[in-house]
């Protein structure tokens, strides 16, 4: 459990905040004491990040795709041309493709066990989409396809709440459409297990919010909560599991409650990321979970307005880091004390005395 990890880092988009955050986290050498730092990108992106933030120099190792990994600094895997041209502030098809490189190396490094998790620094969405043909959302999706996984979750963690999307990156029009009690009942199941193995919570407290104003209000402001999601909950609870809900989101974070939860399940993606948000913003972090593979990411964008101002908080992408770590050794203990569980005692063939 005492063995240093290997993080494989994205750069993101090459003219947004992403290499300042990653310069500014890899100065702190004490990161070197339980990991060993992997980043996918381009030294010649990095150099020109730091002499623009005139950040103290990074000792690092500089290889090629195929090249070995040095344990005690950290790595900058060159996979992107050195005709890259940054240009600080701008969406372009350069940076788009760029990011794309970065991950599907990553990835490809991620499935050969040369890298033990992965941390990704944002990218621009729609700039992918049209600059680099990205045919994804975004990260989770990608990952999700990428690592054939059936059921995935977007979680947001922080020290002071974690909360679960249902439906994630889809237009607000299409939610309502997109809920049934299966679903949501599964997304529970996938939140539930994931606070266990993933969180070490033994018998996790999980909140499930509702999709109306006022949680439908009885049904006179909508049936989903009627007809769907307290049947979900109900489902759950029989099936062993502590679901709560649903919950009327304004009140149930106005009043603090998420307070008494281990995790809470958002209906769509603004009703759980805007309060999450608005009280960790930057030191939050995303999370997919379903996958085979751990995976973490700040939970802010590219920064595209102050990429020159060299303002950008470390401190979300620290904080990814430190998940990371942290995510897969509870993974491994978990895996470790259920490999092989006792089989239930048969009193019947006890000896009598």
């Amino acid at each position: 459990m005492n063995e240093k990890i290997r993080i494989g880092i994205t750069q993101g988009d090459s003219n947004g905040i992403g290499y300042e955050i990653i310069i500014k986290t890899l100065a702190d050498a004490r990161l070197l004491d339980f990991c060993v730092p992997v980043v996918y990108g381009s030294t010649k992106a990095m150099s020109y990040y730091r002499k623009l933030l005139n950040a103290d120099p990074i000792t690092y190792n500089s290889i090629t795709i195929t090249g070995d990994i040095n344990p005690k600094i950290v790595n900058i895997v060159n996979c992107i041309s050195e005709d890259l041209r940054v240009e600080p502030g701008k969406s372009t098809p350069e940076a788009a493709q760029a990011a794309l490189r970065a991950l599907q190396t990553a990835v490809a490094d991620l499935k050969r066990g040369k890298i033990q998790a992965l941390v990704t620094a944002p990218f621009n969405k729609q700039n992918m989409q049209q600059g680099a043909g990205f045919h994804f959302p975004g990260h989770t999706e990608f990952l999700a396809k990428s690592f054939d996984a059936q059921e995935h979750l977007m979680i947001l963690l922080s020290d002071v709440m974690r909360v679960g999307i249902v439906t994630g990156h889809i237009p607000l029009a299409k939610v309502p459409g997109s809920l049934s009690k299966e679903h949501i009942l599964k997304k529970i199941h996938l939140l539930n297990h994931s606070l266990r193995r993933d969180f070490g919570v033994t018998r996790p407290r999980i909140a499930v919010l509702g999709l109306n104003p006022h949680a439908g209000d009885g049904g006179i402001l909508g049936k989903e909560e009627e007809d769907i999601i307290t049947p979900a909950v109900a489902d759950a609870e029989k099936q062993g599991i502590l679901a709560f809900g649903p919950y009327a989101a304004d009140g149930f974070f106005g009043a603090a409650s998420f307070r008494r939860f281990d995790a809470v399940l958002a209906m769509y993606h603004d009703q759980g990321l805007a309060p999450f948000k608005a009280l960790s913003f930057h030191a939050g972090v995303n999370f997919t979970a379903g996958l085979n593979v751990v995976r973490t990411a700040p939970a802010h964008g590219t920064g595209y307005d102050i990429v020159k101002a060299g303002t950008a908080s470390p401190d979300s992408f620290r904080e990814s880091i430190y998940a990371a770590c942290s995510i897969l050794r509870h993974r491994k203990e978990y895996d470790q004390l259920t490999a092989k569980p006792l089989k239930p005692l048969n009193v019947e063939k006890l000896p009598s005395y």
